[in-house]
């Protein structure tokens, strides 16, 4: 009876590991959500933006997903997504796509004439990470365009761990206040607290400031 178990076993482990070696490959489409500044005078860094998205359309291809966002008083609302999408597998069609994107971005930063009160830049990131998973890409990323100066409504609350796991997260053209000419810690404070935020979310944290290094926004796994 046990050479009969023995016999069986031996011959269901080429099966096991035919089994085994048919897992569906990971998806290596990409995900990007771009939060863009629109409190106070950030409104007068939107040039910078319009360049980063222009960067990023060039990138993308076909069965990519790209949302565009603004940061404002209340950011965890679909209300502040500019504009979104994914590229059809037809590269003609696609191109059509990136250009009707382009449109809403450059219409967006012509009618917007005055910056919000406040900066919800935890309610944007969690927005951008309910539309990053539902894509089902394989590489995610949120682009925060951003002083990283949080500045709640008194009532918003945003004191609680985010969840970002396996998510990218690049800070861009973190302008420096006015404040942190006169004390510079709280500049470096700031990245330091979004930066552990990021990395005890699950997620990975890069600052890039100088934005002729674009070519450094999206890296391969």
């Amino acid at each position: 009876m046990n050479s009969f178990k023995r016999l069986v076993a031996t011959a269901a482990l080429p099966l096991s590991l035919l089994l085994s070696g048919c897992d569906e490959p990971a998806p290596q489409n990409k995900a990007v959500y771009l939060l863009i500044d629109t409190s106070g005078t950030y409104t007068q860094e939107l040039n910078k933006a319009q360049a980063i998205l222009n960067y990023l359309l060039a990138n993308l291809d076909s069965g990519d997903s790209i949302a565009v966002a603004r940061i404002d008083s209340g950011s965890f609302s679909e209300k502040d997504i500019i504009a979104k999408t994914t590229f059809d597998m037809r590269p003609s069609t696609a191109n059509d796509q990136k250009r009707q994107f382009k449109l809403a971005m450059d219409e967006f930063a012509a009618n917007l004439k005055k910056g919000s009160a406040n900066t919800d830049i935890t309610g944007g990131v969690l927005q951008a990470t309910q539309y990053l998973n539902e894509t089902g890409a394989g590489n995610k990323y949120v682009f925060i365009f951003s002083d990283l100066e949080e500045d709640l409504p008194h009532d918003h609350i945003r004191n609680f761990p985010i969840s970002l796991d396996n998510i990218h997260v690049v800070a861009l053209n973190v302008t420096k206040l006015r404040s942190d000419n006169i004390d510079p810690r709280d500049y470096l404070n700031r990245l330091a607290n979004w930066q552990h935020r990021v990395i005890e979310g699950g997620g990975d944290w890069r600052v890039i400031n100088d934005l002729e290094r674009m070519d450094k926004l999206i890296v391969a796994n």
